[in-house]
């Protein structure tokens, strides 16, 4: 265990930012699979805005790597724009 009162306060505020990171991370990750469980055109499209969304922030503060974040967004737009061609 830390000895200096810095070290200690620097532990405390990792265990902070650890539970805040994966709180988000889970939460990204559940919206997408409920992305992918969606039919409709419609819900998925404004879905689609939030993950895009939840996706770019986890990107942008490391939690997940960008191209990580870029594959899925695309994974998730081919998803989304296929439910058009099997609605027509």
């Amino acid at each position: 265990m830390a000895n200096h009162k810095s070290a200690m306060k620097r532990v405390r505020a990792n265990e902070k930012k650890r539970l805040l990171n994966r709180f988000q991370h889970k939460t990204t990750r559940t919206m997408i699979k409920k992305l992918r469980l969606t039919t409709d055109k419609a819900a998925a499209t404004e879905l689609f805005q939030t993950v895009s969304s939840l996706l770019d922030k986890l990107a942008k503060r490391n939690i997940i790597h960008k191209n990580k974040a870029s594959n899925n967004k695309s994974k998730l737009a081919k998803h989304v724009n296929g439910l058009a061609v099997a609605a027509a």
